[in-house]
């Protein structure tokens, strides 16, 4: 029903915004600029991210706000449990041997 909807809409939107003023209050400036950088790049690693250190705060295992050095060590301890995504990158050739410079006929010159 459209009301059920609406309901699981503000209930998200609140856990957005509870979400975020807890993140205010965990990272300085510079980590949460990078963290924005990150949602713009990769959301779901963002999200990730963004739950781990909540729940480091609420254990107690964060004391303070995070810097962006402390930032970039969370995140690279993550990169190293994660296996990489296998994105590769595929060229297509058949255009480069379509060259415009095979059509000229050199007609015996």
């Amino acid at each position: 029903s459209p009301e059920q909807q609406k309901a699981q809409q503000e209930q998200r939107q609140a856990q957005e915004e509870m979400k975020n003023s807890m993140l205010v209050q965990l990272l300085d400036q510079d980590a949460r600029a990078r963290l924005n950088t990150l949602k713009l790049s990769k959301p779901e690693k963002a999200q990730m991210v963004e739950g781990m250190i909540i729940r480091m705060a609420q254990m107690g295992q964060i004391g303070g706000r995070l810097d962006d050095a402390s930032l970039v060590k969370l995140l690279e301890s993550l990169n190293q449990q994660m296996p990489r995504s296998n994105s590769t990158v595929k060229f297509d050739r058949r255009r480069a041997a379509m060259d415009s410079d095979d059509d000229d006929d050199d007609y015996g010159i």
